[in-house]
């Protein structure tokens, strides 16, 4: 077998070369994309309740990740999960929340409570 590696005249052939790239994109898959840090808050602005929601008898949590840069301002956000009547309020919530200062551009994962008051 002229120009073929060492992998191939191991024995293992094409169903070992499926088995290795399977392996591989499993474990590709198992990492986060993007590992969120811990970075802590210092400004927790409250988030207002819709009034739909409020109507509707909506609550729960709503995730948000926030990217905050090295002075601690939060500069974009995405909602992750969560109620849809509940994620522009906290969206507009996280932009306003200040976080400490880090050594650059970090992406931090927020819960953000929606709670009906009793």
């Amino acid at each position: 077998m002229v120009g073929q590696g060492k992998f191939w005249r191991s024995g293992y052939g094409r169903a070992g070369m499926v088995r290795a790239a399977a392996l591989a994109l499993m474990m590709a898959m198992a990492l986060p994309a993007g590992a969120a840090t811990d970075r802590a808050v210092k400004t927790k602005v409250p988030p207002v309740y819709p009034e739909l929601a409020k109507r509707m008898k909506i609550s729960g949590v709503v995730k948000v990740e926030a990217t905050v840069d090295p002075d601690g301002k939060v500069t974009g956000v995405k909602t992750l999960s969560g109620n849809t009547a509940l994620q522009s309020a906290a969206e507009e919530a996280v932009r306003k929340w200040k976080f400490a200062p880090g050594e650059g551009t970090d992406t931090v994962n927020v819960d953000v409570n929606f709670a009906m008051a009793q």
